[in-house]
């Protein structure tokens, strides 16, 4: 069976698409995790990448090929690289930046329809530090034109599955940031869903985990200073107002999908590793603030109200509880139902915890209901270990300040150290297998 199996590779580049697409259809149930012919994809593979002249690993090679080819063909040779990368040496073939242009170009194009498939391949190669270092410098090409959707055309996203605009778009062509434009095609497809008239859709898919991408970029340095450094909202619009690019993501803390809920709590969690960067998270949007030592301002990325939703219940608090309260958070319908899933809540909980490292950060919650919402929360929790982070939680904010501005100082290293212990930070350099996708 195993030879058999490698006489196929050698049909991934047949010149005939239907001999392409019968052969990949044989392979594909080969590549998930345990399947016992699994190592003829694994063949010649080292953590460098391809060794020199080991013909086996050309199939890596021959499936990202694919990725571009026709409909069928690129629905598998997804499928089939995500089932794969789950281990780090299959991610190392597959991380090069040409093709990493491509992943990122492909799935910001409206049009592309695999881009949801292109998004949990980038996920999975994104686990690893140095891709999500790569992502945050990465520029791709695109030509603006009013004629094309959202005014702008990605030009290393054409393949077989995303043909390009007809006719072919004439404007300017410039190298632009990825990010920016991954966080505005993350924005949009999150309404994608709802829309039942396909036609009516802004975009073919709804781009669910790029979440977890971007998850997994906030626990680097660069990524957290993307997250947390105002920017035009649009290239195309250099003079429109900055804005946190945070703050655009924030409110999906209470989607319906759970991995966009998922990846949206560990990105706010891993941008409040960042202490000074806690005033920007937590001040309103009507106010405008600057994260030292830069000075330029941009309105406060609101981030309380998204934290607490997922934690609050249909309680009824008396008056003065109530006004305590942030207004999204008052006279919350009878059915409200809090976060099913508890590493959601967990997140959240924890992400309230880093949120208290300042006495400033500790000051805001009390002023703003923290207090009254997770005392609900708590009455209410199941999970003995939400429930133990629930508790520090109401310790930091519930008992007294020190009066000394020096003793102040003081408690706050302790208080760090003391509360950082109980809550994971992101390991900027694990390829932590687990956190890939695996089999679909």
């Amino acid at each position: 069976m195993d030879a058999q199996l490698r006489e196929l590779l050698g049909f991934l580049r047949d010149k005939n698409p239907q001999v392409r697409q019968i052969s990949l259809e044989h392979l594909l149930p080969h590549t998930v995790k345990d399947a016992p012919h699994r190592n003829i994809f694994l063949t010649g593979l080292k953590t460098s990448g391809l060794l020199p002249q080991a013909k086996d690993a050309d199939v890596i090679r021959d499936l990202k090929l694919l990725c571009r080819d026709q409909l069928a063909i690129a629905h598998d040779a997804f499928k089939a690289l995500i089932n794969l990368t789950d281990t780090q040496v299959v991610a190392n073939s597959v991380s090069d930046d040409q093709f990493l242009n491509f992943l990122v170009s492909y799935l910001i194009n409206p049009d592309a329809t695999l881009a949801d498939l292109a998004a949990m391949l980038l996920s999975n190669l994104s686990v690893a530090a140095p891709v999500c270092a790569s992502l945050c410098t990465l520029k791709v090409n695109v030509i603006v034109s009013p004629k094309v959707k959202n005014g702008f055309y990605t030009t290393n996203s054409r393949s077989g599955s995303c043909a390009a605009p007809v006719p072919y778009p004439e404007g300017h062509s410039s190298d632009e940031l990825a990010l920016p434009l991954m966080l505005d095609a993350f924005v949009q497809g999150a309404s994608v869903d709802q829309i039942e008239d396909l036609s009516k859709r802004p975009r073919k898919a709804s781009l669910h985990f790029l979440a977890s991408v971007f998850a997994n970029i906030a626990s680097t340095n660069p990524g957290r200073t993307f997250f947390l450094t105002p920017r035009t909202p649009n290239f195309m619009k250099p003079d429109a107002a900055a804005e946190y690019p945070l703050a655009k993501i924030v409110s999906f803390t209470e989607h319906k999908d759970t991995i966009r809920r998922g990846g949206t709590a560990s990105i706010i969690k891993n941008c409040a590793f960042n202490a000074a960067s806690h005033r920007v998270m937590l001040t309103p949007e009507s106010e405008t603030v600057a994260l030292p030592p830069s000075k330029v301002a941009a309105p406060g990325i609101d981030v309380l109200p998204y934290l607490l939703l997922p934690l609050a219940g249909p309680e009824e608090f008396d008056l003065d509880d109530q006004e305590k309260l942030l207004e999204p958070l008052q006279l919350l319908p009878p059915d409200k139902k809090r976060e099913i899933d508890e590493v959601i809540r967990l997140t959240h909980v924890e992400t309230l915890l880093l949120l208290c490292h300042t006495r400033w950060g500790r000051d805001y919650q009390r002023e703003h209901g923290v207090y009254e919402i997770i005392r609900a929360a708590h009455e209410n929790e199941t999970v003995d270990k939400i429930s133990e982070h629930i508790e520090r939680l109401v310790n930091l904010i519930q008992r007294g300040e020190p009066k000394s501005a020096q003793i102040e100082e003081v408690e706050e290293l302790t208080d760090s150290t003391e509360k950082l212990s109980t809550v994971e930070a992101p390991a900027e350099d694990s390829d932590d297998e687990d956190c890939r996708i695996e089999e679909i």
